[in-house]
């Protein structure tokens, strides 16, 4: 790890994530830790300094998360952000109070003014757009703070005192809406903290190499290989740092997207590690058929997941280690403290029961998403694998709307293909996020040549997002969709009519079942 870190502390806020994201941009390592860890456990990470996160409570109501003052007199710098800037406030002698009427409150873009002597504010113009949310006022600000940034409605829109590197901003930094919010946090890792961007990829890279050889010594690794970024790179990280003692088991279920089973077993090739890969499609159509409710098929597919994986991991025998592609977004999302259960996720929710293991191993649990594929580059993984969509787990099963048929499979494997070659071929795919094909269970009437056909509609879905969480439709050129709907309905046997979704996420979600 890293020599310098910064402690961030939860509060519950819905950025959370974004602000870890935004630090270790910035080249200096960082954790997420809930706002009721222990003193003595923050303290032993010894941080350059500490960032307190929004929340959606406000300080002065009863219950409200607070901290211990201790923290107050370590002599680290702190940035508050939101609910952490009113905390600062109140817990140094300040006064938070509900704001008395709309001028005080303030949602969305505002603009902003600043005090660029403000070493937060350093080399940043004077005056910007900031993303505000707060419903609270900070009515009388600590003393020893100076006011550094306010808006036609907020006198007290940040607030510092430079000498013990105190920093409170009652806007969010870290989303993209606020001008320069990231050469803010940026000011304060450097300025503020002294960070020297002792973060880098190659030198994670090379320390979880040897950390992993030195835990796994000469004991034996199994890893659940399904093709996706996380597990991937969890393999290649694995497979470089003990090579054969590995095992990766990669299920094939038959309903992956075209080509796709074939470029995982070649991607790791290059390794000396024992790959097995389990071709199950006709195992998981059996017990698919028939089946057209989404929930029932994803528990279907799952349940047999775990079977397939149990009996080849019962024909290796003892297995020391058990591997998971684990990343920090898992681990913060299955919920800490007081902050959001926004997710239970398979990885962290609870350990399987069906290997016989000592240990588990989750070698990319502190990494986000962009950091797992900056890895995976580190490691020679071909870029098709590094940069590979997200991809459901039940795969094209929740792609194709009512019963699935290996017919439907090939049909859908088809489409999909000449559709993401297309967005690809055009340079879309560097615009989008995330675009693939469904087959609708709808069938109408088309004529082809001099006859009359009654086939499928396959609908388009593509997206643009920074977090996923929410999505707007893109707008693909028309001229693109019309090759794409051209290619569709001559290429793909079965198909007669092209549909492209245009709704957003919410109210509609990413997938369609």
């Amino acid at each position: 790890m890293p020599k310098q870190s910064i402690l961030i502390l939860d509060f519950g806020g819905q950025y959370n994530q974004l602000i870890a994201r935004r630090v270790r941009e910035c080249s200096v390592y960082c954790e997420v830790k809930p706002y009721t860890t222990p003193l003595a456990e923050l303290k032993a990470m010894e941080p350059i300094g500490m960032i307190f996160t929004g929340g959606p409570n406000s300080v002065y109501a009863a219950g409200s998360p607070q901290v211990d003052p201790e923290i107050f007199t370590w002599g680290i710098p702190i940035l508050g952000i939101c609910y952490g800037c009113q905390l600062m406030a109140q817990s140094l002698g300040g006064r938070v109070t509900e704001a008395a009427d709309d001028t005080a409150r303030e949602y969305g873009k505002t603009e902003t003014y600043y005090q660029t002597d403000c070493r937060l504010f350093q080399g940043l113009p004077a005056q910007g757009v900031s993303w505000m949310s707060h419903g609270d006022y900070m009515e009388r600000v600590p003393d020893g703070f100076s006011l550094v940034a306010h808006s036609d409605a907020c006198p007290n829109v940040a607030i510092c005192d430079e000498a013990r590197g105190f920093y409170g901003v009652q806007f969010h930094p870290e989303v993209n809406h606020t001008e320069h919010g990231v050469d803010m946090i940026r000011n304060f890792l450097y300025r503020v903290c002294g960070a020297t961007g002792d973060w880098t990829m190659g030198d994670y890279c090379r320390t979880a190499v040897a950390a992993i050889r030195e835990k796994v010594g000469s004991g034996r690794v199994l890893l659940a290989l399904s093709g996706g970024v996380d597990s991937s790179v969890a393999a290649a990280l694995l497979a470089e740092a003990v090579g054969s003692q590995l095992t990766c088991v990669f299920v094939d279920h038959g309903l992956m997207r075209k080509d796709e089973g074939d470029e995982v077993e070649a991607a790791f090739s290059r390794w000396n590690l024992n790959f097995i890969r389990v071709d199950a499609e006709q195992r998981f159509l059996a017990k698919l058929a028939g089946v057209t409710e989404p929930e029932e098929k994803r528990k279907i597919i799952g349940a047999e997941f775990i079977r397939v994986f149990e009996e080849e991991a019962k024909k290796i025998g003892q297995v020391d280690f058990l591997a998971q592609g684990t990343i920090y977004p898992d681990v913060i999302e299955s919920g800490a403290g007081d902050a959001a259960v926004i997710k239970s996720h398979h990885n962290v929710g609870g350990l399987p029961d069906y290997v016989d293991f000592k240990e588990i191993i989750e070698p990319l649990r502190m990494l986000f998403k962009d950091e797992v594929r900056q890895l995976g580059r580190e490691l020679g993984l071909p870029e098709y694998l590094v940069m590979r969509q997200p991809f459901p787990g039940p795969g094209l099963a929740i792609r194709i709307i009512g019963e699935i048929t290996k017919e439907k499979a090939d049909l859908l494997r088809e489409a999909d293909a000449i559709f993401r070659a297309e967005i690809a071929a055009a340079g879309e795919d560097r615009n989008v996020n995330q675009y693939f094909a469904v087959l609708t269970n709808t069938r109408s009437v088309g004529v082809m040549g001099d006859g009359r056909t009654y086939d499928y509609t396959v609908a388009l879905r593509a997206v643009t997002t920074s977090d996923f969480m929410t999505a707007d439709w893109a707008r693909i050129p028309y001229d693109l969709l019309d090759r794409i709907s051209t290619r569709l309905v001559n290429e793909v046997p079965g198909i007669n009519r092209i549909v492209y979704d245009i709704t957003s996420k919410p109210p509609a979600t990413v997938e369609w079942e």
